[in-house]
């Protein structure tokens, strides 16, 4: 049982280009065009109007119409997003959030890297004091020894 037929339309703002076809794929080859016309909402499939039935009349024949001029081929694209989606604004947000938080995180490492050298530098001084006093009382105790030998 053959397949049924289904018509397929698109237009190029001059001349409107219709087809009656068992598929998608069929139909771009009869307009022997080279990329998909669906994928981007140029071509689509049609159930009614003067271009529908002459295809049906004709099967696997491209019927060629004068189309509505520019203004109707500019109304017939599909509307282009006006800026960034919801999506990427929500992304840009999240990017900017961790990015932030990186910031803080590396201003954070940083002033506690600075109170360990402070830590470091005072427990060095006083470990310098603490050896200071020992050779200090040590050469305090070998000259008392010194003079209680002699």
């Amino acid at each position: 049982m053959a397949r049924k037929l289904k018509v397929f339309s698109w237009s190029d703002g001059l001349h409107d280009y219709t087809v009656a076809t068992t598929s998608r794929a069929k139909a771009l080859a009869a307009w022997d065009v080279g990329r998909d016309l669906f994928k981007g909402g140029t071509a689509s499939e049609i159930s009614q109007g003067a271009g529908h039935d002459a295809a049906l009349a004709a099967p696997d024949t491209v019927i060629t119409r004068p189309a509505g001029g520019l203004d109707a081929a500019l109304k017939g694209l599909p509307k282009a997003p006006c800026g960034p989606s919801k999506a990427d604004l929500a992304r840009a947000e999240k990017l900017a959030a961790l990015k932030a938080e990186r910031e803080a995180v590396e201003d954070e490492a940083e002033a506690s890297e600075l109170a360990f050298a402070e830590r470091r530098a005072a427990l060095d001084a006083e470990e310098a004091a603490a050896v200071e006093g020992f050779e200090a009382r040590r050469a305090k105790l070998e000259k008392a020894i010194k003079a209680a030998g002699k």
